[in-house]
């Protein structure tokens, strides 16, 4: 039974990973060729096209280490490698929650309106906000890095043998659980800051209502519609980006039982819903890139015809 569950989760893994490497993939290709054309890229074309490229890359280190050693059992995986995985994790999911978190500050320092006096600073400077944000997550990504191959180097640095051993051994579990601990530790702060940036946009928007019904102005205006889109826009982001860190918390508190590979792979399903789920969330609140889809989707439709 255990086996027939695996495989199941294994599906949907699968599944998951081919969609969002679908949609992150036409998110980039869309941009770059909307890039070519018109030779130039605005700032949240940039941000999305990146974000998509960390996301395909996030989906296919995940397949890889999980697949490899079910398709190749015989296969060796050294130290080297698992290392290399790790890291290549670690990096492609740090730019895949930066990027996502430096979205939402852009769409908040666009949209949001507050009179204080930093706000207006940072607003008409929301490029170089977004830029330096980045540059600061490049020195947390190289301490998760430095962080992660401290037991990697200590418990499996030393062993060359292959995956099925060291996955059998208790000191590979507790090695697991120690990064999915420095991973929670990490992804809190970029996810930390999106809420509050989304927090800071319910209150403009509060704000922004409030003014309305003192000047007595009933009709809703663009100002309110970009607030209310952008919100809906951030729920789901938000909740999509929950269920990845709860999913992390789970891996990292998990203890030894009979059950944990099951519950790893659950948990793994489950994460990967953020990369893959937010894209298509990304294609239908950006008006380019749902007129896209829906002359792709005529033209499959056209072909189908024929």
């Amino acid at each position: 039974m255990g086996h027939v569950i695996q495989s199941m989760f294994k599906i949907i893994l699968s599944v998951e990973s081919i969609i969002g490497s679908f949609g992150n993939g036409f998110i980039a290709l869309v941009n770059c060729m909307d890039w070519v054309k018109r030779r130039k890229i605005s700032s949240v074309d940039q941000i999305l096209t990146a974000l998509a490229l960390s996301r395909i890359g996030v989906l296919w280190s995940v397949l890889t280490s999980l697949f490899v050693p079910s398709f190749y059992p015989g296969f060796s995986m050294t130290a080297k490698m698992i290392r290399m995985i790790n890291i290549t994790w670690t990096v492609t999911n740090h730019f895949n929650l930066w990027l996502s978190t430096n979205l939402s500050i852009f769409y908040f320092l666009k949209i949001a309106n507050f009179s204080n006096s930093i706000f207006l600073y940072l607003k008409w400077r929301v490029k170089k906000v977004v830029f330096v944000i980045l540059l600061m997550s490049l020195i947390l990504l190289l301490l998760n890095i430095v962080l992660i191959n401290i037991p990697n180097d200590v418990w499996i640095g030393g062993n060359e043998s292959n995956m099925s051993y060291i996955s059998s051994s208790r000191k590979f579990a507790q090695f697991s659980r120690l990064l999915s601990f420095t991973n929670c530790m990490f992804t809190s702060i970029p996810f930390t800051v999106s809420l509050l940036a989304f927090l800071l946009l319910i209150i403009s928007l509060w704000k922004h209502l409030k003014r309305m019904q003192h000047n007595a102005r009933r009709s809703r205006d663009a100002s309110t519609s970009a607030h209310v889109k952008a919100l809906q826009i951030g729920i789901t982001f938000l909740v999509l980006y929950a269920i990845f860190f709860l999913s992390l918390v789970i891996q990292a508190s998990g203890s030894e039982f009979q059950g944990r590979k099951l519950v790893i792979l659950f948990c793994q399903a489950a994460g990967i819903v953020f990369p893959s789920g937010h894209s298509l969330v990304l294609i239908l609140g950006n008006g380019k890139l749902r007129r896209a889809s829906l002359s792709v989707l005529w033209w499959l439709r056209g072909r189908s015809k024929c």
